[in-house]
């Protein structure tokens, strides 16, 4: 059995937020045309309250770089690079290239904010451009890095396509647990958990009034305790708030700052309504049709996921912590 056709049975979804079918991507670039082929993983994390990437890059090197040979070896890609935050590049750079030997495998140090994680914008910087997304199609399994066919993933991804190649993947994913816990810190645990058993099973389970933001530390969705029976999707990271302590318009100005400085400032809603938002937000005045108007125009017109990501937490928190329907 190939590598793919285990990737497809153990229906593994990739690991940095989106959810893309591994298999389908996997395959998409190894039937592409192209003289040369690359694969890269994603080691940018940058997101508030996201360190799972971290957690596999300090701990489990080894998987990692399997992973990325097998994958390298299925699309028969010319080589590889590891695309790696600064922080990252520092504490494991070295590390890794013994690991890595003479394996045509590169690490790459991203020079740019958030966005630089983005998979095309991850292109144009290793490429040696300004860190901005590209236009799609064409998808990056056809054109991808200096124009050629392109596997890109994240660090868990690859860490769990070692995992299922040697039979050892046993359907769990990563959970960044963060906030007013007990317990802080990465778990592997059933992907079929909800939030609320995460928390119980890791003794983070609170016993004062809390909200949580899952998916990511800035672009995830806020839950009331009362909805934590859902399970925990994109970045994996859940962080606890105790609604009593915690300052809205602080938290909320968190969020706006990562937004304004992760963004590469392409397009016009991204760049001027994270601005004005951050106005409202530092002054401590609401406007609230502005912000519906804001958000509206940052969900329907931003040119990638980024700018249509800032009102999934802001949508969720307005509504259900500081009841303001936007």
């Amino acid at each position: 059995m190939t590598i793919i056709s285990k990737l497809k049975e153990s229906n593994l979804l990739g690991r940095g937020g989106a959810g893309f079918p591994t298999y389908l991507k996997w395959d998409l670039v190894k039937k592409a045309k192209g003289e040369k082929k690359y694969v890269v993983c994603n080691a940018s994390e940058g997101e508030p309250c996201v360190f799972k990437d971290e957690h596999i890059i300090k701990n489990y090197p080894e998987e990692l770089i399997s992973g990325i040979v097998l994958a390298m070896n299925e699309v028969e890609a010319l080589e590889a690079y590891i695309y790696l935050n600064k922080d990252y590049y520092s504490k494991y750079s070295s590390k890794l290239k013994k690991i890595i030997g003479n394996k045509k495998i590169k690490l790459f140090k991203k020079q740019s904010g958030y966005i630089g994680g983005e998979e095309s914008a991850l292109c144009e910087s290793i490429e040696g451009k300004r860190a901005e997304p590209r236009f799609k199609p064409p998808y990056l399994a056809e054109k991808g890095l200096f124009d050629y066919p392109t596997l890109v993933n994240n660090v868990e991804t690859f860490y769990y396509a070692s995992k299922i190649d040697k039979g050892e993947y046993g359907n769990t994913r990563f959970y960044s647990v963060n906030g007013d816990v007990l317990n802080p810190g990465v778990y592997e645990l059933d992907i079929s958990l909800s939030m609320e058993e995460i928390l119980k099973s890791t003794d983070n389970y609170p016993g004062f009034d809390f909200y949580v933001q899952s998916g990511g530390g800035a672009s995830g969705e806020i839950f009331l305790r009362e909805e934590l029976k859902s399970p925990c999707t994109g970045a994996g990271s859940i962080t606890v708030y105790n609604k009593l302590k915690t300052d809205p318009f602080k938290l909320m100005e968190i969020w706006i700052e990562f937004f304004a400085y992760g963004n590469c400032d392409k397009c016009l809603p991204c760049r001027e309504g994270t601005y004005r938002l951050s106005e409202m937000i530092k002054s401590k005045k609401l406007d609230r049709e502005l912000i519906k108007e804001i958000l509206f125009s940052l969900e329907s017109s931003s040119f990638c996921a980024l700018g249509r990501g800032v009102p999934v937490p802001f949508k969720s928190f307005l509504k259900k912590v500081m009841e303001i329907e936007v």
